[in-house]
């Protein structure tokens, strides 16, 4: 058995996946003890063959295709395919530092009922971060670093699926991830969430949640990921997400969301105290994420069908 796999999942992203493949076969951990794993989602099912067929002669890498859609499905393939205790999953477009594997497995070791580690993510600007990009809006785009040394994770310290770790056993207790969440196909459909709700899952079961800064891996942000109209998209399908994983809790304060919903558009200039609030173009980080919390505010109301809004103090 192996100690550990280390997993990427990809879709029609052949232009990174070499380099990232390429820092997984770099690892200072010993091979016999990790295998690598790709998923390949990609719909061109030659293309995927041939990239297959270019990986036949590595000996502890797996190249797997996929046919059904799905991040999630991917990841559960993955995690059913893995000889290893630990199941490392990182994106098509990060590359892993050499170290990355083997201080999860520090992290194991240390805290040796750890079922999810998740580490530092820093980012690859493709292009100049905007001026509007702030910091509390990095997240977005999966940037991680909670600084600190290796630890039980706080409560509001999140993982991003580029850099997450978990023991295989725990991972299929609980299911695997839920297929109704995360990102299917080209990135039309920003669905996310799955790792929020298999961890949400683990912990309800007393796992232990572990944040490893020191295995860290760099994550590309593409240039169509720094544009405003990227970030509100991220922001509606954020609602959705949150509304698929927990529908019963997004109508509790639907009463404060809407005044601040209320007193966005009235922040605006006269002319733009309608609709054009939700698409106003602004190089000020404070109105954009404000604006962001707008759109996420509007599309959850409009899931919950504005309920319990018709009263007299919100029209």
């Amino acid at each position: 058995m192996k100690k550990i796999s280390a997993v990427i999942c990809t879709y029609n992203r052949y232009d990174v996946l070499h380099k990232a493949i390429a820092s997984l076969e770099a690892q200072t951990l010993p091979k016999q003890d990790y295998e690598i794993l790709v998923i390949d989602n990609s719909p061109d099912f030659e293309a995927a063959q041939k990239v297959q067929e270019h990986y036949e002669e590595n000996e502890n890498l797996s190249y797997i295709i996929e046919k059904t859609p799905g991040l999630s499905n991917a990841r559960n393939v993955a995690a059913n395919a893995a000889e290893g205790e630990f199941v490392a999953f990182m994106d098509d477009d990060a590359i892993a530092s050499s170290g990355w594997l083997e201080k999860i497995l520090e992290a194991a070791e240390q805290f040796e009922s750890a079922d999810v580690i998740g580490g530092r993510i820093d980012p690859i600007w493709e292009e100049e971060r905007p001026s509007w990009l702030g910091d509390e809006l990095l997240g977005n785009v999966s940037v991680v670093n909670w600084g600190g040394r290796c630890r039980i994770a706080n409560e509001e310290e999140w993982f991003a699926g580029a850099n997450i770790t978990f023991r295989k056993e725990t991972l299929l207790k609980h299911g695997g991830f839920q297929t109704n969440l995360g990102r299917k196909g080209s990135g039309t459909v920003l669905l996310s969430n799955e790792e929020s709700a298999l961890i949400e899952n683990i912990k309800s079961d007393n796992g232990v949640i572990v944040y490893q800064p020191e295995a860290r891996v760099d994550h590309l942000v593409e240039k169509k990921r720094l544009q405003q109209p990227w970030f509100r998209k991220r922001a509606s399908w954020q609602a959705v997400s949150d509304f698929l994983m927990k529908p019963e809790e997004q109508v509790r304060y639907l009463g404060s969301d809407w005044e601040n919903l209320i007193g966005y558009v009235n922040s605006m200039e006269p002319q733009n105290r309608n609709i054009r609030a939700l698409a106003y173009p602004t190089d000020d980080p404070h109105v954009f994420k404000w604006q962001l919390s707008a759109i996420y505010t509007i599309t959850r109301l409009s899931l919950s069908g504005f309920e319990g809004l018709e009263d007299s103090r919100y029209a």
